[in-house]
């Protein structure tokens, strides 16, 4: 009896399956992650190659924009520091859902003009969504339904931008990075490290440790997220993050908050290596609602 129920548990996970399996566990993956949707000839789905101009300088980017002659809604990517997790696994399926999706790079970082500081960054967020509203028609864009994906340095990023974009609802927030908390907290935030790791990011130009953090030290309170939540209560928000680190000023968002809002912390790494497929599916149901 013992030898063929190990058979059969045998069988089944060549199968690729595990008997005791829930049936919403076992049930058909959503369609946007198996299959491609229709193509419309006349308004196809595409990479456009933008450029996006900010103070003075130009930021490379491009936007997957979905299939469809319609406006679509869509979704900015705010990547991290430097921005190695571009999270395109992410965009191509929020695509295949009808959504229009923008990747930049922050001035001074991958090649795109000026230089790269946080104050920029947050500033750079605030120039993509103008450059959407201008170019809305040429990239069928509909302004009335955008968002904000931030990603570690990015969601720090998104939660500053966002405060000064009233029209944009919807943020998802993942992994952030407390900025205010890495340069007043020099031994628990390993200081010395973070210097010497960002003075060797060739990618990000004219810049140093150093000069990054030293703007949150001469003025804490434009870094700190502590008090941010008034600003953002009728924003919908989704908080997503791999330690409790920064539970604390996330709670005091959370408790500001009057639309939508959702704090949860997974088992998994910085960029949420071994969940991408349940990120995806919580990014798709939250921008869907």
């Amino acid at each position: 009896m013992r030898n063929r129920f190990l058979r059969v548990l045998l069988l089944a996970l060549l199968a690729g399956s595990t008997p005791g399996l829930t049936k919403a566990q076992s049930g058909p993956a959503p369609k946007y992650l198996v299959t491609d949707p229709v193509a419309d000839s006349k308004a196809p789905a595409s990479c456009e190659e933008l450029t996006i101009p900010s103070h003075g300088s130009r930021m490379a980017a491009f936007m997957y924009t979905a299939t469809g002659a319609q406006p679509h809604p869509t979704l900015i990517l705010l990547h991290g520091f430097p921005g190695n997790e571009r999270n395109l696994d992410l965009a191509q399926a929020v695509r295949r859902t009808g959504w229009n999706v923008l990747y930049f790079d922050y001035r001074g970082s991958w090649g795109s003009e000026g230089t790269f500081s946080l104050t920029n960054c947050v500033e750079d967020v605030v120039s993509a969504v103008a450059f959407c509203r201008q170019q809305a028609k040429a990239l069928r864009i509909d302004t009335t339904r955008m968002a904000l994906f931030g990603h570690s340095m990015g969601g720090w990023v998104g939660l500053q931008a966002l405060r000064l974009l009233p029209a944009v609802k919807k943020a998802v927030i993942l992994s952030p990075w407390d900025v205010y908390g890495t340069a007043t907290d020099p031994v628990k935030a390993n200081l010395a490290e973070f210097e010497q790791y960002a003075d060797g990011l060739f990618m990000l130009h004219n810049t140093s440790g150093k000069a990054i953090l030293a703007p949150v030290l001469a003025n804490a309170s434009a870094y700190q997220l502590t008090a941010i939540g008034p600003a953002l209560g009728t924003r919908q928000l989704v908080f997503l993050d791999e330690n409790r680190r920064n539970e604390a000023w996330i709670k005091r968002v959370g408790a500001a908050n009057k639309a939508s809002f959702r704090y949860e912390v997974w088992d998994t790494d910085h960029p949420f290596s071994n969940k991408r497929l349940a990120l995806t599916k919580t990014v798709v149901a939250f921008l869907s609602k």
